[in-house]
């Protein structure tokens, strides 16, 4: 059964990928019986705080970390010190995936930005792992084609948005995407800064601000400490549609 008890940072303890509540909605983590067993037994169970550091860009990659709980922020920087937030990663995802694979160095700084939980399994253990179970090489490209799209999609949102205002609602609606109600507004948790927005979709933190407080007398959102409330999607929707 799984465990009930609390670990650091008030998180839930998933001590085993076996006895994981949420296995079955995760695409990595919905695995054959013996395949859990195994990936339990080579993987060690980790906390971190807000703020703390998986892996650095350009660090030689090491392994995976399986993101049970809590969210990470995937950026890349640089040389003249600019940064550039690609997405957040939720929880099921595995960070480090094409590093470890590819026996190459990370592409990404990975960054909590909330207390997590994401468990380590070595590079060695983990290409192991890929040999011995075909289920799993298949869902690692399954993965990596997610990435692939997602990558995609922030594109999109960049380098083919018109305006300021189009940027930010794209993000706002990938945001709530996978809480859409036909029966009013939708509620989530906003743990990024405005600088933070503005990394990801390639603009000043100023400009979001702005946009922001644009947004509210519209009355297409609210936002109180940091939960967003999504009122009108669709008006947000018709101005991405130009």
């Amino acid at each position: 059964m799984p465990t009930s008890m609390r670990g650091p940072y008030g998180l839930e303890i998933i001590d085993s990928c076996v006895s994981c509540p949420y296995r079955e909605d995760r695409l990595f983590c919905d695995l054959p019986h013996a395949a859990l067993k195994r990936l339990a037994a080579i993987t060690s169970v980790s906390f971190y705080p807000k703020g703390a550091t998986l892996f650095v860009e350009g660090q030689p990659g090491r392994g995976i970390f399986i993101l049970c709980t809590g969210r990470v922020k995937l950026s890349i920087s640089s040389l003249d010190g600019k940064t550039l937030i690609v997405r957040l990663s939720e929880p099921g995802e595995v960070l480090g995936l094409p590093a470890t694979v590819t026996e190459t160095p990370y592409e990404l700084t990975a960054e909590v930005v909330e207390p997590t939980q994401a468990n380590f399994v070595s590079r060695q253990d983990f290409l192991g792992f890929l040999r011995e179970y075909g289920e799993v090489a298949v869902r690692v490209a399954q993965q990596l084609g997610q990435t692939y799209h997602r990558a995609i999609s922030e594109m999109r949102t960049i380098g083919l948005s018109r305006s300021a205002e189009e940027k930010v609602a794209r993000f706002i609606l990938t945001l709530t995407a996978d809480q859409k109600s036909e029966k009013g507004p939708v509620k989530t948790k906003l743990t990024l800064t405005h600088e933070d927005i503005a990394q990801m979709i390639g603009t000043s933190r100023e400009t979001v601000t702005r946009v922001f407080a644009d947004f509210r007398k519209k009355n297409f959102l609210t936002l109180e400490g940091s939960t967003l409330t999504l009122k009108d999607r669709a008006g947000l929707e018709r101005l991405v549609q130009g």
